[in-house]
């Protein structure tokens, strides 16, 4: 016998609350819990801005505007409300400067509104702003500029960029206006046609108060080339012109030792000091017949110490090496900084002359004799070095970086793992290219070959297309990717500060731990 069903509307809530108050029972209560609501902003978001949330729940309806969210610090704003549990709300921020902006994507359409639920007392819902713009969104390619200024700026000091397009106002020193921003920055948004090479410096609003090192020198300026997309271009001013001469501070990182004066036999090489950085634990008792790979660097100088690098800037050697030895990162090993011969470095790092700009260079042969027959050697008697080829590497960066690979190819008997940073594969018309296509197949030598794609566009520039060129040649000789590491920087510029980030990578590669 079939049971016959009656099917019934769906009841409305307000039918369902009357029934309940008809049939004597209570009607179930809304549990509330209290959210705290955090957005997360992009870093040039002005810190004069207020942003809220709007929606239509009551809980968004705090004020005309919505709930206001209040600033947090870096680049976070907060707020709280109290929502019912298990209810999805939706909602979308504001910002207002006080025009009206709202959240948009990356390519610069409308984000639209987020949803929410909440789910147990006292929880947290964190969000991101990717940008900001108007309702409408945005199209086009746009760029903005991000400035971590040195904690001496006064704060009430206005900023501003200066550069070699009319957007950058033409070098004038007070051409665009920057806005303080999350996190102690300043910044501005622009927009450029794609491909276009900028050229800037920041000021203080005229010449006399422009951005400078810390020893109050002139540096380069900076360099962007733009692209089609939304993109932040950081960097940071060390000091300002007026502020006068500033020294860095002296620090060196764990047990560094001095060979003063080193002379080579050959008369055409200068003395140079040599900076020797040893492992953690070096000097212990229970290591006392333990032995160590070596790594030769160029530009010793500039290396482990602010106070005699070049551009008052290191690549923290040390900072980095005891680091990383101590974490189990890499094998504990010594490090050899050999000071350039300053006006000399040219002719030391190129196998060649390259007339007509540089027809006395092309000593790298002798170099590489006073690193092989005299260094070397010298090092291995003063330490407890591991001296066979396969614990020895040689590394540096631009012409360093050429000259190593030209040693690493002359000399694979003594050295085996080789830091090609930045090299200038430029030189002499790209000789090294022809000096790897003429091998017999791959030597037993473990690279590191990298280049960033800032480094510059001039003829005599570190490029990505020669470091490829470079790296696919090293590949068409056989070697593998065991043991050719080739890494392209995205915005990675041709200066200590950028080989500083990447030398942690470079140890790793060069130097496993061993079991």
């Amino acid at each position: 016998m079939r049971t016959s069903v009656l099917s019934l509307p769906r009841l409305t809530p307000l039918l369902l609350a009357a029934l309940v108050a008809l049939s004597g029972c209570p009607a179930p209560t809304e549990v509330y819990t209290e959210v705290e609501f955090d957005v997360t902003v992009p870093p040039e978001t002005p810190v004069s801005a207020q942003v809220f949330l709007q929606g239509e729940h009551p809980a968004f309806r705090a004020s005309a505007r919505g709930l206001e969210l209040f600033y947090q610090g870096g680049q976070l704003f907060s707020a709280r409300a109290k929502l019912p549990e298990g209810k999805e709300v939706t909602f979308t921020a504001k910002l207002f400067l006080p025009e009206e902006q709202v959240p948009l994507e990356r390519s610069g359409q409308p984000a639209g509104s987020w949803h929410y639920a909440a789910r147990a007392a006292e929880e947290k819902a964190g969000f991101t702003v990717e940008r900001w713009g108007p309702p409408e969104g945005l199209t086009g390619p746009q760029t903005v500029f991000l400035v971590s200024v040195p904690a001496t700026t006064p704060p009430d000091d206005v900023l501003w960029l200066s550069g070699n397009q009319p957007e950058l106002g033409n070098w004038n020193p007070a051409g665009v206006k920057l806005h303080k921003a999350m996190d102690n920055m300043y910044a501005t948004s622009l927009s450029f046609q794609p491909g276009t090479s900028l050229e800037f410096k920041a000021t203080r609003g005229s010449w006399a108060t422009v951005e400078k090192d810390m020893l109050g020198q002139e540096i380069d300026n900076h360099v962007f080339k733009t692209g089609e997309d939304y993109e932040h271009v950081p960097f940071t001013v060390e000091w300002w012109a007026d502020f006068g001469s500033v020294p860095p501070p002296q620090v060196r990182t764990g047990n560094i030792e001095y060979l003063h004066e080193v002379q080579p036999k050959d008369e055409t090489l200068r003395a140079r000091d040599v900076i020797v950085w040893l492992p953690p634990g070096y000097e212990e008792p229970e290591n006392a017949s333990r032995r160590y790979p070596v790594l030769y660097m160029h530009d010793g100088q500039n290396l482990m110490d602010a106070t005699t690098a070049a551009y008052s800037r290191e690549w923290n050697v040390d900072e980095t090496a005891q680091r990383l030895v101590e974490a189990g990162e890499v094998e504990p090993l010594i490090i050899v900084g050999i000071y350039n011969a300053e006006e000399e470095r040219i002719a030391e790092y190129t196998p060649v002359p390259f007339p007509p700009n540089y027809p006395n260079a092309g000593r790298a042969d002798a170099y590489g004799r006073f690193l092989v027959e005299e260094l070397k050697p010298l090092i291995d008697n003063t330490y407890r070095t591991r001296r066979d080829a396969a614990s020895t590497g040689l590394a540096g960066s631009s012409l360093g970086g050429l000259v190593s690979l030209y040693l690493g190819l002359e000399y694979p008997n003594t050295f085996t793992r080789l830091g090609v940073i930045s090299p200038s594969v430029w030189w002499a018309d790209r000789d090294i290219l022809q000096r790897v296509e003429q091998l017999g197949g791959p030597l037993p030598l473990r690279i590191w070959e990298d280049i960033g794609t800032d480094e510059g566009d001039g003829p005599e520039a570190e490029t990505v297309t020669d470091a490829e060129d470079l790296y696919n040649a090293l590949k068409a000789k056989g070697w593998s990717d065991a043991n050719l590491k080739y890494t392209v920087v995205r915005g990675g510029r041709h200066n200590e500060k950028a080989w500083s980030e990447r030398f942690g990578d470079i140890l790793r590669f060069l130097f496993p731990p061993t079991p």
